[in-house]
């Protein structure tokens, strides 16, 4: 019988035994990984950060651009034709209704004043004349002293020069107007500009440009538009109560300078036109706005934002929260009464600040997870946290249906 060292030392038998101890081996390690990984620790639920909807009052807003303009203006012209002898005014300054700004050489109007002054003169002492004749006329033709003749080209000439003396009347205030004229006034109170002339120009009545510019700063224009089936859909959320309209007489408008600053002193809306542009589809809006300090120009290009109404039951939720899908549908995760996660479809058009704010698909008391959605798969059981609600005062909503689109 062969012994165990010439079994080993077989060429034929040694790679056998080699296979039946790394089987065994492998099994022995197998049963002791078994052996472990049933004493190991258990799987934790995953934590995540949920906020329970409540609802809150947000105050919807628009924003747009465009310039301002003066809510007065008025374009100095000459009515007289002229020499520009002097400029009354510095540029840049304040000025008074009826201030005077240039004077036009008036040595020739102040002739024809003076001469329609002599005209007058001259027609109403031949209209005495003339009375008088006709009225020593009509006591002679009584007795037949003078023939009916004569007393009726006395009467003729009588009326021919009262005649006169309204048309020389007339003239003369003629004259004294065109004479008033050399004195060019400032139409308006306001802030005038440079000036298109100086001393020396000669300015017609017939001329094109304006010798300066004149614009009332006190409160100043700003005229917006926006797309009329957005201005529908506010008026039926006035109409239905959704939203409740900001202020007494009508909606306050705040004013956000080149700068990024915010105006300090609030505007309102004052109308909206009443047709709608063909070609753009929508609907123009004036707002005014107080200028004491003349911090305003006319021409600043600015953006208003239009406080249109309150929504005092508006569910938000932070925008990270909300997903889209590739077609533009926004979900988000809730968390079930069994705490399993669940998507839920909702309608988020309009942004509030940093939050979305849901017209449909949630409500009060849901669960909606705003941290930790990385762990949180749907029909999973996971661990609500809950966490603090971030605005605590009222929100702020910008109308941003166009930004739905952008995330699609």
């Amino acid at each position: 019988m062969p012994s165990i060292s010439n079994a080993l030392s077989s060429p034929t038998r040694a790679p056998r035994f080699a296979i039946l101890a790394a089987a065994a081996a492998a099994t022995l390690m197998l049963a002791a990984c078994g052996d472990n990984a049933g004493h190991g620790p258990p799987q934790t639920t995953p934590e995540v950060g949920v906020e329970t909807i409540k609802p809150h009052t947000v105050v919807s807003n628009t924003e747009l651009s465009g310039r301002l303009s003066a809510i007065r203006v008025a374009e100095v012209r000459p009515q007289v034709d002229g020499i520009v002898r002097k400029r009354l005014f510095t540029e840049g300054s304040q000025v008074a209704a009826g201030a005077v700004l240039y004077q036009i050489d008036a040595s020739s109007y102040q002739a024809t004043y003076d001469q329609a002054v002599g005209t007058l003169a001259k027609a109403v002492a031949t209209a005495n004349s003339a009375q008088t004749k006709a009225t020593r006329y009509a006591e002679l033709s009584k007795i037949q002293g003078v023939s009916r003749q004569d007393y009726d080209d006395a009467l003729a000439a009588l009326a021919e020069a009262k005649a006169d003396v309204v048309a020389d009347r007339a003239a003369l205030k003629t004259a004294a107007i065109n004479l008033g004229y050399t004195r060019v006034v400032a139409p308006i109170a306001g802030r005038i500009g440079k000036s298109s002339v100086t001393e020396g120009a000669l300015v017609t009545a017939a001329q094109t440009a304006a010798l300066a510019t004149v614009q009332a700063t006190s409160e100043m224009y700003l005229d917006v538009t926006r797309s009329s089936a957005d201005w529908l859909r506010l008026q039926k959320e006035f109409a239905s109560g959704q939203l409740q309209q900001s202020g007494a007489d009508g909606a306050v408008v705040h004013l956000v300078m080149e700068d990024g600053t915010a105006y300090a002193k609030p505007g309102k809306l004052l109308f909206s036109d009443i047709t709608v542009d063909a070609t753009t589809g929508s609907v123009t809006l004036r707002c005014v706005f107080p200028n004491p300090d003349g911090v305003l120009l006319p021409g600043m290009f600015v953006r208003a934002q239009l406080e249109e109404g309150v929504n005092r039951q508006a569910i938000t939720v932070p925008q990270l929260a909300v997903s889209r899908a590739s077609d533009g549908t926004a979900s988000v995760l809730t968390v079930s009464a069994d705490n399993k996660v669940v998507q839920t479809p909702v309608t988020a058009d309009i942004a509030s600040g940093s939050d979305w704010i849901i017209t449909s698909g949630l409500k009060t008391g849901d669960r909606v997870i705003v941290t930790g959605s990385q762990q949180a798969r749907t029909g999973a059981v996971v661990k609500p946290v809950e966490t603090p609600a971030t605005s605590a005062a009222p929100a702020t909503a910008d109308n941003a249906r166009a930004a739905s689109a952008a995330h699609s």
